[in-house]
């Protein structure tokens, strides 16, 4: 497992290294030049193809892992991740792909892991959805692409600032990674080692100081992966409910159900409409107020990284339980609706100024 870990980070790593350093022979197509958006809060044009970086360690490692554990299935998996990801990244480097077209892309990547590798969602953990996805096939096939490509889209959702979705994505493989130990799914574990490594390769060049950014091809890639990791895991090791990793992503996606609600029926607007009132913009804007004001950029890119470990709390209150009772589903539905009250609870507090003292940064610019 070290040796897949340090292999993956080693070559996201060195990837990242030589992306940044000739960043000029690329930039007119990779970098994100757009920094007064709505959804945008860099402060100068930075590469977003860390996408690249992450594929690269990924790639290395599940080789790694296939050779060791004498199993290729893992590069099947990479080789269905394949549609998600260049979608994302020709978006990265072209800006004229829409989200329909890359939600498209990971519907047919999860088609793809289904038929390669039976990757399909054929148990809820409820007796009569279970018998509904038993008797119908179609069934299973169309909830296994929704919710894959739904949660791939979700970890772009929440890719606006640095380290945000890449730690809340290790928050996730890390408890992936218990579960494998607990009921010995070795192969499983190592790929999940291999995504942990690609992603703090990429890590060490995005957070904090933003000098990459994952781009739509790294959000999706790995927003995939941890979907495919998680629909194999359960059709894999029957011990293991189907809301473990539900809970595991309860943050990504309900921050995305709730996008279209609040677009939907509060602003009466189209779904994909851009806003800057997703929950991590609401604390930049409201909680972290750390150098209000100025305009030079590292006051920028530090407020914009200190808002993240707000989301990571967040995140680990669903992780945690998940990682704890992984096999109980009743305690684990009882939790995914604990975190949606809490979320909601959060968001409305923020939206009302009346967020506690105590979660609040202040720093003048004067100061």
């Amino acid at each position: 497992m070290l040796q897949i870990f340090l292999l993956a980070l080693f070559f996201a790593l060195l990837s990242g290294l030589i992306l940044i350093r000739y960043s000029h022979l690329h930039a007119h197509y990779s970098a994100d030049s757009d920094v007064s958006s709505v959804q945008k809060f860099h402060a100068a044009p930075v590469p977003r193809i860390g996408g690249v970086p992450i594929m690269l360690g990924l790639l290395a490692g599940c080789l790694l892992s296939s050779f060791l554990n004498e199993v290729w299935w893992p590069l099947l998996l990479l080789l269905s991740a394949i549609p998600a990801f260049f979608a994302g990244l020709i978006e990265d480097v072209t800006k004229k792909i829409g989200p329909a077209p890359r939600l498209f892309s990971t519907f047919v990547a999860a088609l793809l892991a289904y038929i390669l590798l039976n990757a399909g969602l054929f148990r809820l953990g409820l007796p009569w959805a279970d018998l509904v996805l038993s008797r119908f096939v179609w069934v299973s096939v169309l909830l296994t692409v929704v919710a894959v490509g739904g949660v791939a889209h979700a970890m772009n959702i929440i890719d606006g600032y640095n380290g945000l979705s890449g730690v809340v994505a290790i928050f996730i493989f890390l408890a992936i990674i218990y579960v494998c130990f607990k009921v010995n799914d070795v192969v499983l574990m190592s790929v999940c080692f291999a995504m942990i490594g690609a992603i703090l390769g990429f890590l060490f060049w995005n957070f904090p100081k933003g000098l990459m950014f994952a781009g739509d091809g790294g959000a999706y890639l790995v927003g995939f992966m941890i979907a495919e990791i998680s629909v194999l895991l359960i059709v894999r090791n029957p011990a293991v409910s189907p809301w473990f990793p539900l809970l595991c992503v309860i943050y990504p996606v309900f921050e995305t159900l709730f996008s279209i609600y609040r677009r939907k029926f509060l602003q009466g607007r189209a779904v994909g409409y851009p806003d800057a009132l997703h929950l991590h913009q609401m604390i930049y804007r409201r909680v972290v107020r750390w150098m209000v004001g100025s305009k030079e950029i590292r006051h920028l890119t530090q407020r914009n990284s200190l808002t993240s470990p707000y989301l990571w709390a967040l995140s680990s209150c669903s992780v945690v339980p998940a990682m704890l009772f992984w096999n109980n589903t009743l305690v684990l539905v009882g939790f995914v609706l604990v975190f949606i009250l809490s979320y909601i609870r959060l968001y409305l507090m923020i939206v009302r100024f009346r967020t506690p003292r105590w979660m609040r940064l202040y720093k003048s610019v004067g100061r």
